[in-house]
Order: C-alpha cells, then structure tokens, then sequence
C-alpha cells in the first residue's frame, strides 16, 4: 500500500470540521490566540467526558498544547467554510492576522476563543497526549459546552473537499 492509496481511501470518510483554538498567554504582552482545522475530533468517554483531537507533531498548536492544558472547539457550520480554509492554509498568515476580522467571543472557562455561529462550543482541558506516527492526539476533558441553535447544519470534509448536507 502506498501513501497515496491509503489517503485515497480515507478520503471516502465524511468527517465534521472543527476549529481547534487556545490562548497562548506567553506570546507577546497580551498573549496570542492560536487556531487550527480539524477533521479528526471526537468523543470518547460520556464519564468523565473526554475528546479526542489530532494535531500534526511539532506544528505550532502541538506546542503550545505541550504546556497550555486549555483548549477549546467550535464545531463549524457549513456556512462557515472560509473560517476552515483560512486555519488550514499551508503557509498561512499569522494567527493574530486569521483572528483580526472574525466573529468570536472567549470561552469563560479557557479564555480560548469561541466561533459565534457555530453549532456548538467544546472547552477542554488536557488530560493525556498520545505520539501516534507523525500527529499527537490529544485527549480533553469537558469542562463546558454550549448548543446554540442556529439552524445550521454542519460542515463537512469529503474527498478532499468541504461539503454540507443536502
């Protein structure tokens, strides 16, 4: 099996995308807000209730969760698209640039910020990290969640595109 027959098939896996975020409070004199885009989080324990995310080892997320224990997700609505593509540029801008012009309130238990609109709001704090090939897997503990209803529905990754239900 090839590195590209195994992406090829997993890419037939729908998955919802999130919005991974923290606050870094050593990163100039206010601190910075970091993000990233994920489609590998999900739940695995109801008690305690835990999640699970996976982040690339050695991105910058991967270091800052190293030593900042809360984090939080947003569960991005399909309208959300162009929050997901601007915080999975390769490349990209820095995070204090993707923040500046978006929707967000704090989250009141991490201070990590939150996307306004979407379908729900995660905060969490570190439990355990799991070196699983070249990502680290982070599981969370749920210390709080919000369930706006927005009368959305989600946003979605398949075959390498972004998608929403019909």
């Amino acid at each position: 099996m090839t590195a590209d027959e195994f992406r090829a098939a997993l890419a037939r896996l729908a998955a919802g995308v999130v919005l991974v975020t923290a606050h870094d409070p050593e990163d100039g004199p206010r601190g910075e807000d970091v993000g990233m885009t994920a489609t590998a989080f999900l739940s695995v324990s109801l008690d305690p209730p835990l999640v699970m995310v996976s982040v690339r080892t050695g991105s910058r997320m991967d270091e800052l969760l190293e030593r900042q224990p809360l984090w939080a997700v947003s569960v991005l609505a399909q309208e959300q698209r162009h929050i997901a593509g601007r915080f999975a540029m390769k490349g990209r801008l820095s995070d204090r640039l993707l923040f500046e012009d978006m929707a967000t309130t704090r989250g009141p238990v991490t201070g990590a910020p939150l996307v306004r609109g979407a379908l729900a709001a995660v905060e969490c704090r570190t439990e355990q990290c799991v070196t699983a090939g070249d990502h680290t897997l982070v599981i969370g503990r749920v210390l709080r969640v919000d369930t706006p209803d927005t009368g959305s529905g989600p946003l979605t990754y398949f075959q390498g595109r972004y998608r929403h239900l019909a």
